[in-house]
């Protein structure tokens, strides 16, 4: 587990750290990227599609803990929140939640418009060349979803795919890397976010997709009729680096502080305890998001 292991005195200093290039007054942006509102008290502005369960989803109301999206009268939950209210209540500040577009996020935070994206982000080489990544907040793995009873229900590899008809979401490794090992696929275009890619399979659109385990197991929930196919990892599966499927929170690029400050707070966290909050996010996603 590559995490950084920090004594209680080094994460207190880190969020002083934070907390003194805010400074106090009026509205201001710090070097850290958070905003000061109401005196002292901070806000983390944190960006998600609210479209992407079981990370994050949109839902009309507060129930089990959900969290206003700014501009709008509805509502965010899922792991990504559950994991952003964890973060600001550690660190004191107060948490706002940004609905964009999942190809809107990083632009956000070069723009300055966020603090910070939450949305089941691979750390990955191309986009740590736009921002900085946190330690991984979810350790994920790849799944292939396929419908009850099609050809490839029963595959045991990803060899056993060979000629199927398949999709993923756009600007995902599971559509870049993933699909493209499958040997005489198929690939229709992208779908542009994570429930239009199940949608194309559910209308046999395609003949099956790739993702991630929770994004699968979230999606079993919704469609009962779907089947999740895991290879173990090993030669028989897709081949991907812990790199490539690592999750992690963006941050802008320097923003040291932040980073420092998050990170502080997910060095005290295990894989045990994302797991269990990713399960307590599956077992309370709404049927469709």
């Amino acid at each position: 587990m590559r995490k950084s292991m920090r004594t209680a005195a080094a994460i207190l200093a880190a969020v002083m750290a934070v907390g003194m290039l805010t400074g106090c007054g009026g509205k201001a942006e710090s070097p850290a990227g958070t905003q000061v509102a109401d005196g002292e008290k901070k806000t983390l502005r944190v960006a998600m599609e609210c479209a992407y369960a079981p990370y994050n989803w949109t839902q009309p109301d507060d129930s089990n803990g959900a969290v206003p999206i700014a501009e709008s009268n509805e509502y965010a939950y899922g792991y990504d929140v559950m994991m952003a209210k964890k973060i600001s209540e550690e660190l004191g500040y107060d948490l706002e939640i940004v609905r964009l577009d999942w190809d809107s996020l990083i632009p956000a935070i070069q723009a300055d418009k966020v603090d910070c994206v939450i949305a089941g982000q691979s750390i990955t080489s191309e986009r740590l060349e736009a921002v900085d990544f946190s330690e991984p907040y979810y350790y994920a793995t790849i799944v292939t979803l396929v419908k009850e009873g099609s050809k490839y229900a029963d595959a045991k590899s990803v060899a056993d795919l060979a000629g199927a008809t398949c999709t993923s979401q756009q600007s995902t490794i599971w559509y870049d890397i993933c699909l493209p090992q499958i040997a005489d696929a198929n690939i229709l275009a992208a779908t542009a976010n994570a429930p239009d890619m199940l949608m194309s399979l559910q209308a046999d659109k395609c003949d099956l997709v790739v993702t991630d385990q929770p994004t699968g197991k979230g999606a079993l929930v919704a469609y009962p009729n779907f089947k999740l196919l895991e290879f173990g990892g090993a030669e028989n599966d897709f081949q991907v680096t812990d790199e490539e499927i690592n999750i992690g929170i963006s941050m802008k690029k320097g923003n040291t502080e932040l980073k420092t400050a998050i990170d502080g707070v997910l060095s005290k966290m295990t894989k045990d305890d994302f797991s269990k909050m990713m399960d307590d996010a599956i077992a309370v996603q709404p049927l469709a998001s």
